[in-house]
């Protein structure tokens, strides 16, 4: 098998070659990305400090077993997917996630009841990134948490914002990897509102208050998510794409760009250009929306190919900070963390594989013709081939082998949970 896939690798790098392309050089470049997998995967966003119905927007559906009850188990999991997938990466974790035996909201968390995730990131090199929780709680209220018209409440959300940048710092200092924390609020109207102003300068207010203590950007990363629409808000969302957009650029914010919180036929793969040619960071939320912001797992989709090709056309790999972000209980939940992951890295893979250089070239002369055959041509050359050697390279699963090992684990320790 070993002298089977050298010899396959060998000839698709002569392939390549034949274009331009220096797959070595490639394959160095995609082990440098790092990838942030969504911790909420494991255990279908429900945490650990409260046992609370999801509220505010999330929904997850199916009742897979093997769900992670404990935070011990939630990161045996995540070893369990990572070893499968290719690269060194980063997990995102929620404020819920605290793993501690304290009685405490999320207003008044602290960075010790994170220390075993940051000891467990020690040990196996990875980084950590973080989000305040603002939904599933008693002050999330008529549809409302930062921009809620009853100051108190405000002041409680405001709060655990802060408490949750500390948090992040924390990360970054002892992690020495900068901690991407993202900002996404549930708010907004079910049915049409008189008054779509007043939550909005409410917000933007609270944000200033959020944000008005100076942290480096050597230890984190503020980033303002917006959303089209959700369950409960289905008319009126407060934090729309013009309002984090314009927050993000006036405040030197990043923008978090999740793949289902536009319209059903808007894509994000053609905003990245226009957004990063200002100089504004950005986070992505690589999902995959059925019909809505359904959050299915990732898969080699037009839309994901046209994000990682934006991405690498542009120069924007270790520019824009790429996270995983779905929830799907209706399968293996382990395995839909490895499909995702590393269908974000094949697509990115099939990216750096492409002759940019020549495409733009035969662009810029109005070649239309070739560029198009071209781009044709380009999807049956034998990715899979450098895939496979990749994955061997980097002491991975060659192709669907890993799932047996999944299946095994569901066997041995998911189904007796």
């Amino acid at each position: 098998m070993e002298n089977l896939l050298n010899r396959r690798y060998e000839e698709a790098k002569t392939i390549y070659a034949a274009i331009g392309i220096d797959v070595e050089a490639v394959l160095t470049k995609l082990a440098q990305v790092k990838l942030s997998l969504h911790c909420w995967q494991g255990d279908d966003v429900h945490g650990f400090l409260r046992n609370e119905a999801l509220s505010g927007g999330i929904s997850v559906t199916g009742n897979y077993p093997g769900a992670a009850r404990t935070p011990q188990e939630l990161r045996q999991d995540l070893e369990k997917a990572l070893v499968m997938i290719p690269g060194k990466h980063k997990v995102n974790l929620h404020a819920i996630y605290a793993d501690t035996d304290e009685k405490v909201d999320i207003d008044a968390l602290e960075p010790k009841h994170f220390t075993p995730w940051v000891d467990w990131a020690k040990e196996h090199g990875l980084g950590l990134d973080f989000n305040p929780t603002c939904f599933s709680h008693p002050n999330f209220q008529n549809g409302f948490t930062i921009s809620h018209l009853d100051r108190n409440i405000r002041n409680f959300w405001i709060k655990h914002c802060k408490v949750s940048r500390r948090i992040a710092e924390y990360f970054g200092k002892e992690l020495k990897q900068t901690c991407v924390t993202n900002f996404w609020f549930p708010d907004g109207f079910k049915d049409v509102p008189i008054d779509r102003m007043a939550p909005r300068k409410r917000m933007k207010e609270a944000l200033d208050e959020v944000f008005a203590e100076k942290i480096s950007c050597q230890y984190i990363v503020d980033a303002v998510e917006s959303k089209l629409f959700g369950i409960g808000s289905e008319s009126y969302v407060v934090g729309s794409h013009e309002f984090c957009l314009n927050y993000a650029i006036q405040n030197k914010k990043a923008i978090c760009l999740d793949v289902g919180h536009f319209h059903p036929t808007e894509t994000i793969s053609n905003k990245l250009s226009a957004i990063a040619l200002f100089d504004t960071e950005i986070l992505l939320h690589v999902s995959r929306p059925v019909r809505w912001d359904s959050d299915h797992v990732v898969i080699m989709d037009d839309e994901l190919q046209e994000i990682a090709k934006e991405l690498v056309r542009n120069d924007l790999l270790g520019k824009v900070h790429i996270g995983l972000d779905y929830f799907d209980a209706s399968i293996n939940r382990i395995a839909a963390w490895v499909i995702g992951s590393r269908n974000m890295l094949k697509a990115l893979l099939r990216a750096l594989l492409e002759p940019t250089e020549m495409l733009k070239e035969v662009e810029n002369k109005a070649d239309f013709t070739t560029r198009l055959a071209m781009l044709e041509e380009m999807k049956s050359y034998p990715f899979g081939a450098i895939w496979d050697y990749y994955c061997e390279t980097m002491d991975v699963p060659i192709r669907e082998s890993w799932l047996a090992d999944v299946k095994k684990y569901e066997i041995d320790v998911l189904l007796k949970r």
